[in-house]
């Protein structure tokens, strides 16, 4: 899952996913109706994306995973940064994204909430 097409895929499979580039053209941001819950920084090697996650599970991934990082220039209490370096495998990162995913989507207002069924 290390490489970008798979990742990016992966990441506009959501439903209603959206890609923009609101920070440049170095950092692709993921959406789901207009909330961000995902960054992918596409240029650096290795891969590197942000995920929004619990704060407790972010602390246990990572101590889990050496590549689970604080999120970089996000709240840290409530993003992680992951280096795609081959270490996490691809499995626990669609986990990881489907929990961002769904982070994004359960703050989102019921009416919002309603229109993703």
């Amino acid at each position: 899952m290390e490489e970008l097409n798979e990742v990016r895929t992966y990441l506009l499979s959501k439903k209603r996913a959206t890609e923009e580039y609101p920070f440049g053209p170095d950092t692709m941001v993921f959406k789901v109706m207009g909330k961000m819950f995902a960054l992918v920084s596409w240029q650096q090697s290795p891969l590197r994306i942000n995920l929004k996650c619990e704060p407790e599970l972010a602390i246990a991934q990572r101590e889990t995973y050496a590549s689970v990082l604080p999120g970089y220039h996000m709240n840290k209490r409530h993003w992680n940064t992951l280096i795609l370096d081959g270490t996490i495998p691809p499995e626990e990162i669609q986990a990881m994204i489907d929990d961002s995913y769904a982070l994004v989507v359960k703050g989102l207002k019921k009416v919002e909430r309603e229109e993703l069924r």
